[in-house]
């Protein structure tokens, strides 16, 4: 059997914990593009305890913010979207991703909280190291979602049982409500999950997938979002159970319409992932429209400043840096390159403004968004580096780290880049 955790309504149930107060009337989390890294006032940040896709390295608290000074903008419009939201709050019709003043105008009693970042990654660690101590083999997939194997740990009689236990565990030790989805293979017991809410336990024989899935709508299955729809739609394919019976139409799609089925019929056989190494690092921005490309290349600098800090952290060198900018009308301009020199902050900043003279092709448009990736890490002493550029790249180097090191003792903030100020 694989078990499938995820936290009833993460981030409102976090917020619950020792507040009665807001037990049983509509709360939201809303959430704004953290521009704060972009401030010239040092900020008290945190790196995340947790990896992954699904999470931001850096977090900071909002702290004493009140909801006028978090929300609204200096010509007092509500800006920012609903991330989180309670069920007493969805009954009225809140979602995730409405805008936090279209929420407030479905619910007029709507109680909207300022997000409490390192508050969430501590939960999210706490559940991990619950799950750790109850299985031998789990995978974390999202802040607040994860896989557990238990296979030739619990029987598979006896896992309903455990669920519940484990679910009152976590409830009584963290104060999180938790939903779990039982099943033969991992994605069924992800789907179980959400007929397992609100704080409830779904269990799935093998025996009885097919039926389960017979009249459940796709869009309820992970990995098939309004393309996938579309494209289903033109079949007349509505529910997973239609999908049962098109394995020859699937098997046409190649390998990816091959495994999707398997997903969805519970033959994926697919294992639980332990921690992989990190294949990439990234930051990324959104705000309102930019026109200035003086503030766009202090932006660039700050951005440059953290990967690099991250980079240290993880002991990695990068030799793929990868710039990305959309334009206020959604256009995007991207562009990569590849180097085998040793990594350092000031490499990174030359590289990154180099990359965006490259792209840059309408500086008379707005950019509302800027990112940065690195990847391909080599070993610090790979002998595929560029020896050419070694000694002065090594001083480079040696000088970044000195950086860091100051950095990760007194902050990232403690020491800027001039171009910043």
């Amino acid at each position: 059997m694989i078990l499938h955790v995820d936290i009833d309504c993460f981030f409102a149930s976090a917020h619950r914990i020792n507040n009665p107060d807001l037990e049983n009337i509509p709360i939201a989390v809303g959430g704004r593009s953290n521009l704060g890294i972009f401030g010239t006032n040092n900020q008290i940040k945190e790196i995340s305890k947790i990896q992954g896709a699904f999470t931001s390295s850096f977090i900071s608290q909002n702290k004493n913010q009140s909801f006028d000074e978090y929300y609204k903008d200096k010509d007092g419009k509500i800006r920012g979207i609903i991330t989180t939201s309670s069920y007493e709050a969805r009954a009225y019709g809140v979602k995730t991703a409405m805008s936090i003043a279209e929420a407030l105008r479905t619910c007029p009693s709507l109680k909207v909280l300022i997000p409490n970042y390192p508050l969430y990654h501590k939960l999210s660690k706490q559940l991990k190291d619950i799950l750790e101590d109850e299985l031998p083999l789990i995978e974390q997939f999202s802040i607040d979602e994860f896989f557990g194997d238990l296979h030739g740990w619990i029987k598979d009689e006896d896992a309903k049982g455990f669920a519940v236990n484990l679910k009152q565990r976590i409830q009584q030790e963290l104060g999180l409500p938790v939903s779990i989805g039982l099943a033969p293979s991992k994605w069924i017991a992800k789907l179980c999950t959400s007929y397992a809410k609100p704080f409830g336990v779904k269990y799935l024989k093998a025996c009885e997938v097919d039926a389960f899935i017979q009249n459940i709508p796709i869009k309820k299955f992970v990995g098939i979002g309004k393309a996938y729809q579309e494209k289903l739609a033109k079949y007349h394919i509505q529910t997973l159970g239609d999908i049962k019976d098109q394995k020859r139409l699937f098997d046409s799609w190649g390998k990816n319409g091959k495994k999707l089925y398997a997903r969805i019929c519970g033959d994926d056989k697919e294992e639980i992932i332990r921690k992989q190494e990190r294949k990439s690092i990234s930051l990324v921005r959104t705000f309102d429209g930019l026109k200035s490309r003086t503030e766009l290349k202090r932006r660039i600098a700050i951005l440059c400043r953290h990967l690099s800090f991250l980079c240290f952290k993880e002991n990695k060198n990068p030799t793929s840096y990868s710039l990305h900018i959309k334009y206020h009308y959604n256009s995007e301009e991207k562009a990569s390159k590849i180097t085998n020199r040793l990594f350092s902050e000031l490499i990174l900043k030359e590289e990154a403004l180099r990359l965006l003279e490259k792209i840059d092709k309408h500086p008379q448009y707005e950019v509302v968004q800027v990112g940065i990736n690195l990847s391909n890490f080599l070993e610090k002493k790979s002998t595929t580096l560029d020896l050419l550029n070694y000694t002065k790249d090594k001083e480079r180097a040696k000088f970044s780290k000195s950086l860091q090191e100051l950095r990760e003792r007194f902050g990232v903030d403690i020491i800027k880049n001039a171009s910043e100020l």
